[in-house]
């Protein structure tokens, strides 16, 4: 299966900052770009945490008590001097850019976040990921999805023609009918068609013609032959 992954929907143009970046140039940047948070990198391009608008409301929104004391202890004249190595969340959560969709989904809903930064073999930023473009693999047209279930499922997988399954699609939802050769083929065929990008369910009508799913040993049955013939 050619399943889609996570850096073929990721921005690869991505506005980040370094450890040293001030408190209004981070402010300065998420304004222009329209953007409620970015990656802090190193010189190495490797993704140290991420800063938000979050980060910046919740340091501005502390007691003037508490800001006056963090800053004594940081050495910093207040909160706009400080730092998106001083503000930003960290560890940072990140995925690779070779993750299936799904791994960065969860991430993303596991650590109730809107965006992660994705990276290469070696931890290096190459773009970011977010709720949206995950749900534009949802927006995939029903003749794509019909396509690739044909060609994915039913010639590559099972090795029928392209016409031996009844394949449509409605709104993402896919209709599979047909008459598969076992029975042990039909959950083979839905779960398959359930990885392609964009398929939000799938209607299974196959039948089948042989069952291969309660084949009976031999064993016990010479074992009954063995034992009549000894009693005989």
């Amino acid at each position: 299966m050619r399943l889609r992954k996570t850096g073929h929907v990721m921005t690869p143009d991505v506005v980040s900052v370094r450890a040293e970046t001030p408190f209004r140039d981070i402010a300065a940047l998420l304004g222009r770009y329209g953007v409620s948070g970015m990656p802090v990198v190193d010189d190495d391009d490797k993704v140290l945490g991420v800063v938000s608008e979050t980060d910046l409301t919740a340091r501005q929104a502390e007691p003037q008590g508490s800001a006056r004391q963090q800053s004594a202890r940081s050495g910093a004249a207040g909160l706009h001097d400080r730092t998106a190595g001083q503000l930003m969340s960290a560890p940072a959560v990140t995925v690779r850019a070779t993750d299936a969709v799904a791994v960065a989904a969860r991430a993303l809903a596991e650590h109730k976040v809107n965006r992660l930064p994705v990276v290469d073999e070696e931890d290096r930023l190459v773009g970011i990921v977010t709720r949206g473009d995950l749900l534009q693999m949802f927006l995939r047209p029903d003749a794509d999805i019909r396509a690739e279930v044909v060609d994915e499922v039913a010639i590559r997988a099972l090795w029928l023609g392209p016409d031996a399954l009844a394949v449509s699609v409605q709104g993402g939802v896919v209709i599979l009918e047909g008459r598969l050769e076992r029975r042990s083929e039909i959950p083979l065929a839905e779960g398959l068609t359930r990885r392609i990008d964009g398929v939000v369910a799938v209607v299974n009508r196959l039948t089948y013609r042989l069952d291969d799913t309660q084949r009976r040993s031999v064993a016990p049955h010479v074992h009954e032959i063995a034992e009549g013939s000894l009693r005989s």
